[in-house]
């Protein structure tokens, strides 16, 4: 074969590589034409490409996706682990006072299984591979929900994990130092290191973090809910690990 031929050969297939590299189970799970126009909508803020590929979900996993609001996350999940893996959909009862009712898994969502229970009585199905929660952990130190609840959340996901198995946890970032209770109650926002105390107390390992949802403008004295700060909140994305042994 020639030079010229070769070299041909060789520009062809850098840029043929990107593309064959860009696809993955995480990509054709967000390019479903299946999802809601309000998940894709959100996809721009939201980096789900980033964030599960954090994550290292992949085909065949068992994941539990902990206080499932609209889905969001719980349909892209369905869409990467696939026809041999599963996802557990766990929204909890004392929110449906807000007018959040479970979601409805009918559809071309076959591979996942829900529950919707009180706060005290989470339970989560043995062999997962992954826990995620997102946006939430604040909300097991609020008023409303009885005490010590993050500390069994975190016993409870620990066991329910392979060894080995990952635990992502994704919040609205308080100041450092902020108190837990009344932070998480009046701004919905926590502590990330105050997160890391809490989880490792369980018996996870700190793996580290990702910065795809950091946002140093925001003001984490104000609450997520007001308009100047909503949808463009400073968030950590934390993830742990249990033992292999």
């Amino acid at each position: 074969m020639n030079r010229r031929a070769f070299g041909l050969i060789a520009a062809a297939t850098l840029v043929l590589a990107p593309a064959a590299m860009a696809w993955s189970p995480i990509s054709d799970a967000i390019a479903d034409s299946r999802r809601p126009a309000t998940d894709t909508e959100r996809d721009a803020r939201s980096k789900p490409a980033e964030i599960l590929a954090f994550a290292g979900v992949k085909p065949g996993d068992h994941v539990t996706d902990l206080v499932t609001g609209g889905g969001y996350y719980t349909r892209l999940f369905s869409g990467v682990v696939g026809a041999t893996g599963k996802v557990f959909a766990w929204q909890p009862a004392e929110f449906a006072r807000f007018g959040k009712p479970p979601t409805d898994w009918s559809g071309p969502w076959t591979n996942v299984s829900t529950s919707v229970a009180g706060f005290a009585d989470l339970s989560i199905p043995g062999g997962q591979d992954v826990v995620f929660t997102n946006q939430n952990y604040h909300d097991f130190h609020i008023d409303m929900v009885p005490a010590g609840s993050a500390e069994r959340m975190n016993a409870a996901i620990f066991r329910a994990l392979k060894p080995g198995g990952v635990y992502i946890v994704i919040d609205h970032a308080a100041a450092p130092l902020a108190p837990v209770g009344p932070t998480a109650e009046g701004l919905h926002r926590i502590d990330e290191e105050a997160v890391k105390r809490e989880v490792t107390a369980a018996g996870f390992v700190f793996e580290g973090s990702s910065n795809v949802l950091r946002n140093p403008a925001d003001d984490r004295s104000v609450q997520v809910f007001q308009p100047q700060v909503r949808g463009k909140t400073d968030q950590f994305i934390l993830k742990f690990r249990k033992p292999r042994s």
